[in-house]
């Protein structure tokens, strides 16, 4: 599948032909895996990835830095090492951790932007990838380099692969936000068309009901 990529907003919009990555993990049978995502305020990111088949969690949170400054107000700094995340644990015999890949640089954020992410800047809005195994390293690894040398995108893929890290969930009010605050503005104007793209673009992988973090 080859996903037509279009996001709004003030930094970006444009429609481009993003391919399936050439390389895959397979499946373990091994049960769960997770995986963590950052590509800019976890809002949007969050709202994509509940709506994909074989997820089964999606959380907000903070990855990166310390656990004595993984908190919102601290985060929002700049200065913590931290990123906005999204920890994201699938069935990979539902869904493999490329195809995963593939909605997160198609429509969950523009992955040629350094440290900014629409209108958010600082490296906490910086586009990561907190690979949990050697297996998701190599897949990560070679798909940016396959990206970059197939010039997908008119500007270099930016995303960095960094080392396994602790993952801290962000505030109850962070969880589910886009979800429960459809017509905030932020999220209409940034987030929700991102939603919709997934829906457009990633038919056989869109669920209706998404997946919602539980009080």
């Amino acid at each position: 599948m080859t996903a037509t990529l279009f996001l709004s907003g003030t930094s970006w919009a444009q429609s481009l032909n993003v391919p399936p990555p050439a390389q895959d993990e397979a499946p373990s049978g091994q049960g769960l895996e997770t995986a963590i995502f950052a590509g800019g305020c976890f809002w949007g990111v969050q709202g994509v990835f509940q709506h994909i088949k074989g997820v089964t969690s999606a959380v907000s949170g903070y990855a990166g830095g310390k656990a004595r400054t993984a908190n919102y107000p601290t985060v929002s700094s700049g200065m913590t090492g931290h990123a906005e995340s999204v920890r994201v644990t699938f069935d990979p015999q539902k869904i493999t951790y490329g195809q995963l890949l593939q909605v997160f640089f198609s429509v969950a954020h523009d992955p040629t932007e350094l440290n900014k992410q629409g209108p958010d800047y600082g490296t906490q809005y910086r586009s990561a990838l907190f690979v949990q195994s050697a297996s998701q390293e190599k897949v990560a690894k070679a798909y940016i380099a396959q990206l970059n040398a197939a010039h997908t995108f008119s500007d270099p893929v930016v995303t960095t692969v960094e080392d396994k890290v602790q993952f801290y969930p962000a505030e109850k009010y962070h969880q589910n936000f886009l979800n429960d605050n459809p017509d905030y503005p932020y999220i209409a104007i940034n987030d929700i068309p991102k939603v919709q793209q997934l829906k457009a673009d990633f038919p056989t992988l869109w669920q209706t009901t998404p997946v919602l973090v539980k009080e």
